[in-house]
C-alpha cells in the first residue's frame, strides 16, 4: 500500500523507485547485513502510516579531499553525467533527488562540499544536521584515504554522537584493477571498519555502483527516519489511526488539586 502523502512534483523516474532494502558492496565492510527492511518500517509503508517523512528531506554530506571526485560523483547520479573537465567547488553546492522507498515519497538534500582547506571554516557549518555522512577518497592516491579520517572526524564533530550513517567510498575504480585493486580495497576496508563506516568502490566516469551506492544510502536514511517518526509518534500525549496527535485543549474539571499553582509545563 502506497503513503497517503501525495509526491511533491513529478513522479520519481524508474531508477529512483525502491521496494527491496538494497544490498551492499561487500559484507566485510557492511554494518547493517539485513536483507529486508525494518519490521516496523515495513508494517508502517503497508498501512500508509509514515507520517511527514515523505515531506522533509534526509541531509547527505560529502566530504574528502580535493580532486578525489566528490562532484563527479553526485553529478554522475543526480545527472548521469561526466565532466571530464574538472572545477573545484567552491565553498558548497547541493542537489535534491527524489526517490520513492516502498512506496513513500523520500527526498536526499546532497551537500558538495569543498575540499580545499581554505573553505574548510565555510563548509564545516553545513556539516550540521546529517544524517549520512559520505568520505570519498581517490583509489589510486593512499594519500587521500589516510586523510578520511579526518574528515570524518570534522564532519562528526558537528553532530550528535551515533546520529549519522557513515560510508567510506573509493573513487575512480575504473583506474585500477586485478591485485592493485583488491589491495586498494583491502586497505579501504580495513579503515572503513576503523571508523565504523560502510565501505563502497564506484566510478563516476563508468557509472559503476554509484547508482547502487545511491540507492543504499536513501534506504538506510529513510528506514531511520520512519522509525525516528514512528518513536516521536509514540511518545506524543495521545494518538489514533495513523498517529494524528490529539491535543486536549479547555479547562479540566476543577478539583481541590486544580485549584494549587501548577509547576512550569513540560511541553
Amino acid at each position: 500500500m502506497r503513503s497517503s502523502l501525495t509526491p511533491l512534483g513529478p513522479s520519481v523516474s524508474r531508477d529512483r523507485v525502491i521496494s527491496s532494502f538494497p544490498k551492499w558492496y561487500t559484507p566485510a565492510a557492511c554494518l547493517q547485513l539485513r536483507e529486508h527492511f525494518h519490521g516496523q518500517v515495513s508494517t508502517a509503508c503497508q498501512r500508509g502510516n509514515t507520517g511527514t517523512v515523505g515531506l522533509r528531506l534526509s541531509k547527505v554530506v560529502v566530504v574528502g579531499d580535493l580532486y578525489v571526485g566528490k562532484t563527479s560523483l553526485i553529478h554522475r547520479f543526480c545527472k548521469n553525467v561526466f565532466d571530464h573537465d574538472y572545477k573545484a567547488t567552491i565553498g558548497v553546492d547541493f542537489e535534491i533527488e527524489r526517490f520513492e522507498v516502498a512506496g513513500t515519497p523520500f527526498s536526499l538534500q546532497i551537500w558538495d562540499t569543498a575540499g580545499q582547506e581554505k573553505f574548510k571554516c565555510i563548509a564545516s557549518a553545513y556539516y550540521r544536521g546529517a544524517q549520512v555522512i559520505i568520505t570519498a577518497f581517490d583509489l589510486t592516491d593512499v594519500q587521500t584515504l589516510e586523510h578520511s579520517r579526518q574528515w570524518l572526524e570534522d564532519a562528526l564533530r558537528e553532530n550528535e554522537p551515533g546520529a549519522c550513517f557513515v560510508f567510506l567510498v573509493g573513487t575512480k575504480k575504473d583506474l585500477l584493477s586485478g591485485a592493485a585493486c583488491e589491495q586498494a580495497e583491502a586497505e579501504a576496508v580495513r579503515l572503513a571498519n576503523e571508523m565504523r563506516a560502510e565501505y563502497w568502490s564506484v566510478s563516476a566516469k563508468t557509472g559503476e555502483n554509484v547508482k547502487a551506492f545511491f540507492s543504499r544510502v536513501a534506504a538506510l536514511a529513510f528506514e531511520r527516519s520512519v522509525l525516528q517518526d514512528l518513536e516521536r509518534r509514540s511518545n506524543s500525549p495521545l494518538q489514533v489511526g495513523g498517529g494524528d496527535v490529539i491535543r486536549m485543549e479547555g479547562r479540566r474539571p476543577e478539583t481541590p488539586d486544580s485549584r494549587r499553582p501548577s509547576g512550569p509545563s513540560c511541553c
